[in-house]
């Protein structure tokens, strides 16, 4: 086991209603989404010494959510550069430090106006970018579509399956009263919406929201326990120009360290908290982490109702992850014995192991 395993607990989760126009800025979205979390834990925000948060320049910087929660002292904090690849692996950084004594009690937020304010798909800018551009792919959605194709081609996987995959978040989302999208979907209706991308439909991309969510990561407070967290990647779908494989996303790359780093069976999970940007990914995951065989007759047999259950990026909404963080505390809290959340960016991202 890692040396931090079973150390830290995440003792309070909050999150603002999730919206397409908050009317509000990334700070007071954070800042709520941070005081619910600290009730929920049953702190007051003066008893916290550590802030995290990751985002893209998106968002409020820690010390501004400081102010807004009226904290007069600040122990360790960061802003930490990145998106979903962080919503997992955020856990081991908060984990690693109260392993080391730096802190008690942690604020980990992630807080976004992804719909009214800056939107995810633009241009990333660097050398892979440089040579694909020339191409036409720009933006995320088009360079994993492209990777979709792939991976569809090499599965045998259709659009059915994506089908079913969108299908099984909707229903899942119905019982969900704060998620966007809670309509049911048939395969009529998903066919007729229009492609963003081919094979990505929009029904296929995760949904863009206004929001924050936060947790609340203690020494001394009870809750489900942080076991394991790994981070990593290899050449993929973030790297085209030199992978030998373009479909394989970060599971393919962090699922064997997850169960080496935690002496774990994907057996043992009963929550899975898939990192679901866009519909293909969660297959993809099922099989990297050994949790699906036959994928197929998996799909569409509903056999992955049991994933995401509060209807995941797909359907809920998207705060870059952190909420299916959320989501995986309210499982272990509800009678699940271990939950698996995973962190996506392509063929780098992260995964971790909580415990009820």
């Amino acid at each position: 086991m890692q040396p931090f395993s079973g150390r830290a607990a995440v003792a309070g989760i909050g999150m603002t209603a999730l919206t397409r126009s908050s009317g509000r800025t990334e700070r007071a979205l954070a800042a709520e989404a941070c005081a619910l979390a600290c009730r929920d834990a049953g702190i007051e925000p003066a008893d916290v010494d550590c802030l995290l948060s990751y985002h893209l320049g998106d968002s409020a910087p820690v010390v501004q959510v400081a102010r807004e929660l009226g904290l007069d002292r600040l122990g360790w904090h960061n802003d930490i550069y990145g998106g979903g690849t962080q919503a997992a692996s955020i856990l081991g950084d908060a984990a690693m430090l109260i392993h080391a004594g730096m802190a008690k009690n942690i604020l980990i937020y992630r807080a976004l106006n992804g719909r009214s304010g800056r939107r995810l798909n633009v241009t990333p800018t660097g050398p892979l970018e440089e040579l694909t551009r020339k191409h036409g792919v720009a933006g995320p959605i088009p360079l994993f579509a492209l990777a979709a194709t792939r991976y569809l081609h090499d599965t045998g996987l259709t659009e059915r399956h994506l089908h079913a995959v969108v299908a099984q978040s909707r229903q899942n989302a119905g019982a969900n009263p704060g998620a966007l999208r809670r309509e049911p979907l048939s395969y009529d209706d998903y066919l007729a919406k229009p492609y963003v991308c081919t094979p990505l439909r929009t029904a296929d991309c995760c949904q863009e929201t206004d929001g924050a969510a936060a947790l609340v990561v203690s020494a001394v407070l009870p809750g489900p326990r942080i076991h394991t967290v790994v981070r990593g990647g290899g050449p993929g779908c973030s790297s085209m120009d030199t992978a030998p494989d373009v479909s394989a996303i970060f599971s393919a790359h962090v699922a064997p360290m997850l169960w080496d780093a935690s002496g774990m069976r994907p057996s043992d999970v009963d929550a899975a908290l898939l990192y679901d940007a866009y519909s293909w990914l969660v297959p993809r995951q099922l099989h990297d982490f050994g949790l699906a065989t036959d994928l197929g007759p998996y799909l569409l047999d509903r056999r992955h109702a049991w994933v995401n259950p509060h209807g995941g990026l797909l359907s809920e909404g998207y705060v870059h992850g952190l909420n299916n963080v959320v989501q995986a505390v309210r499982e272990l809290r509800s009678g699940r014995e271990v939950a698996l959340v995973t962190g996506f960016g392509g063929s780098y991202g992260s995964a971790a192991l909580l415990t009820a």
